[in-house]
């Protein structure tokens, strides 16, 4: 191996984290992100002034068992239970349309726009540009799911109280350490987040068309979310990205549950490989016209 291929190598670090920056950048300055990151945060707001109305005069949230019905019954107790009812509501939906209306149009706007080529001219190589356009998609998972958190823990700090939590199977733990089950929490929700955005990326490879990626990935989120509440389809609904998306409720019990939430884990990891890889096969391959 020569000089200059070992510096070449050397370096490949260095400036994947270059275009890692400039792709994220990217992504975060596009009005259709800010709008998204808007609506994200504007969600936890809607629900907590909801359930303050709902209980001004002494009336109950609701209850339940398990997942977002629980979480918005015990937000009157306390305010940190809007951070895990918050991501309990946009989990299904709102997050993942964000995650695949970003993830979509990765690859497929850039050829829409008619920048893909000119950034395959520049020394990149197209495995680090789809790596790092990847790694950005990643990186706006968990900023979604932060913002959701952040503005949960605000507004339920303003109009609810804070204090010790009651946990979904009784026990009584420190703020403290319910703040710190609430960042767990965000943590698995956005690893959730990165089958669909595999899904999303891979779609993208396919098109030139930013908004038919964007539309098929979240046309294909609605399906899959349908036939996982089938009761006929039982047999191929633990296969879907989806269905152990609410595992994260297991959190807030003590003890915690692990079961089913390592089921997601794998799950998620089968979904980035498989279409994580078609992606790459796509891309590495594909004519780029545009």
């Amino acid at each position: 191996m020569s000089q200059a291929d070992t510096l070449t190598r050397s370096l490949w670090p260095i400036r994947s984290l270059g275009l890692f920056r400039s792709e994220l950048v990217t992504v975060l300055r596009r009005w259709r992100t800010l709008a998204l990151l808007a609506v994200l945060a504007g969600v936890p707001v809607l629900i907590g002034v909801a359930v303050r109305i709902e209980t001004g005069d002494g009336g109950s949230a609701g209850g339940g068992g398990g997942g977002g019905p629980a979480f918005v019954a015990l937000i009157t107790n306390n305010g940190l239970f809007l951070v895990f009812a918050s991501l309990a509501a946009t989990l299904p939906f709102f997050l993942p349309m964000a995650i695949g209306v970003v993830a979509g149009d990765a690859v497929a706007g850039e050829a829409n726009a008619g920048t893909l080529r000119y950034l395959l001219v520049a020394p990149a190589g197209r495995t680090r540009l789809l790596v790092s356009k990847y790694a950005s998609v990643l990186a706006f998972c968990l900023i979604g799911t932060l913002v959701v958190a952040v503005s949960a823990l605000v507004t339920g700090a303003l109009l609810f109280p804070l204090g010790d939590v009651t946990l979904l199977s009784g026990t009584t733990v420190p703020f403290s350490e319910g703040l710190l089950r609430a960042l767990l929490v965000a943590l698995v929700v956005a690893a959730s987040l990165t089958g669909i955005a595999s899904l999303g990326l891979f779609i993208s490879t396919l098109t030139n068309s930013g908004i038919a990626a964007m539309a098929t990935t979240v046309g294909l989120l609605i399906t899959v979310q349908i036939v996982d509440t089938i009761p006929q389809l039982h047999a191929v609904q633990p296969y879907l990205f989806p269905h152990y998306w609410l595992s994260f409720a297991d959190l807030v019990r003590d003890p915690v549950y692990w079961d089913e939430m390592r089921s997601n884990f794998q799950l998620q990891a089968l979904y980035v490989a498989v279409f994580g890889s078609a992606a790459w096969a796509r891309f590495t391959t594909r004519d780029i016209l545009a």
